[in-house]
């Protein structure tokens, strides 16, 4: 018995192996490699395969001989070992904690390379993203939805760049929640390099780095577009906030759609350009969102009473706004110079602190404008943005 079992270690590990040579073998992307695994009928037999077997397997002449003359195999084995040594690890689809939803897709990773808590990839999640630069209020709702979510147990799942998706991730961690970054890049390569912080908060506060790129892969273009197919397929569904006309956002959009993932949108004002992404997906059918409720309340019923229990047990999440369902309001009654000011600033468009005293020069004193803003900052109402710029917080 133990014989077998240590026998069908060696073949498991021999089919991990196969895997990841493929995934460095050049020209081989994850579709050729599923169809010539397939062929072959098990990944282990690819390493000892004849180079008329690899070819008929569908591999191009020059994969085939990469792999015939054990190049992969070398390149697999140092990959493997160096992602070891800093202290990462690789996914393939013989290990049990793959991703059930990933296999679901059509062109599915034939690895992945991860840092931080492997076994995040498997709960629900919802990925948030949307543009690299967000109005005050995209960047806002990212935060307050991701929060919301996280403070019920959701993964929040996004890219880690600029813009919505740093929010979303930053939500999810003051939450005390888990997030998952999906990189374009390899899982040593930080981008943006100034999420160099975010990025270790994400692996310290038991979150995980996800990417299908080996390690020292920089940031190429071409990557980014191909990743959001992950981001979607590991979701139980798609949140978009502020997305152009033309953006990476529709990809993943299109993608979870493709997938059969449900899409949800925050609308936005429609003179930003940044509102065309949201406001017609959901002319197209996504659901409109305004506060984690909207998503919630359509969750598959398993997926939601699951992690109703798993709250409940660890003695239930807390709201964005103390005292009430989180939303974009607050009704704890202001001072007068607080509310006078408060009423002023908008969520989705900052204002100068000159041209807010100009406005409010009949009512208060620029000394009542200054100690309300500060106080309003205090209480968590209003944020100052760089250049004495202040909009409403969420």
């Amino acid at each position: 018995m133990a014989l077998a079992q240590q026998d069908a270690a060696v073949v498991k590990e021999q089919a991990r192996l196969a895997w990841v040579a493929l995934t460095l073998t050049p020209g081989m992307g994850p579709t050729r490699i599923w169809k010539a695994m397939n062929r072959l009928g098990a990944a282990e037999r690819v390493l000892e395969a004849s180079l008329t077997e690899l070819e008929g397997a569908g591999m191009p002449a020059q994969s085939a001989q990469f792999v015939f003359e054990g190049k992969a195999k070398a390149a697999a084995e140092d990959e493997l070992k160096r992602v070891g040594e800093a202290g990462g690890s690789i996914l393939t689809p013989e290990d049990e904690a793959y991703p059930e939803r990933l296999r679901e897709i059509y062109d599915p990773p034939s690895a992945l390379w991860i840092r931080g808590e492997v076994s995040l990839l498997a709960r629900p999640g919802i990925a948030v993203v949307g543009t690299r630069q967000p109005s005050p209020y995209g960047a806002g709702m990212a935060e307050l939805l991701s929060r919301d979510l996280a403070n019920r147990r959701m993964v929040i799942l996004s890219g880690m760049a600029r813009g919505v998706d740093t929010a979303a991730h930053k939500g999810a961690i003051e939450a005390g929640g888990k997030t998952v970054a999906v990189w374009g890049t390899g899982i040593d390569v930080i981008y943006p390099k100034e999420n160099k912080k975010l990025a270790e908060q994400i692996v310290a506060t038991g979150g995980t780095i996800v990417s299908e790129y080996p390690l020292g892969t920089f940031p190429a273009p071409q990557n980014f577009p191909i990743r959001n197919r992950i981001l979607s397929g590991m979701s139980v569904g798609v949140l978009v906030i502020e997305a152009a006309e033309y953006s990476g956002t529709r990809i993943t959009a299109r993608c979870a759609m493709e997938q059969n993932r449900d899409v949800y949108a925050v609308p936005g004002n429609v003179t930003n350009k940044n509102a065309w992404g949201p406001n017609t997906l959901i002319k197209q059918g996504a659901k409109l969102t305004a506060t984690w409720e909207d998503i919630w309340e359509d969750l598959p019923s398993q997926i939601r009473l699951a992690l109703e229990d798993e709250q409940a047990a660890a003695g239930g999440g807390s709201e964005s706004k103390p005292g009430g369902a989180a939303s974009l309001f607050n009704d704890t009654p202001l001072p007068e110079h607080e509310r006078i000011v408060f009423e002023k600033l908008r969520h989705d468009e900052s204002m100068q602190l000159d041209e807010l005293i100009e406005q409010l020069e009949a009512e208060l004193g620029s000394a009542e404008i200054f100690t309300a803003l500060f106080e309003l900052e205090l209480a968590g109402r209003v944020r100052q943005l760089p250049g004495k710029n202040y909009v409403r917080a969420f």
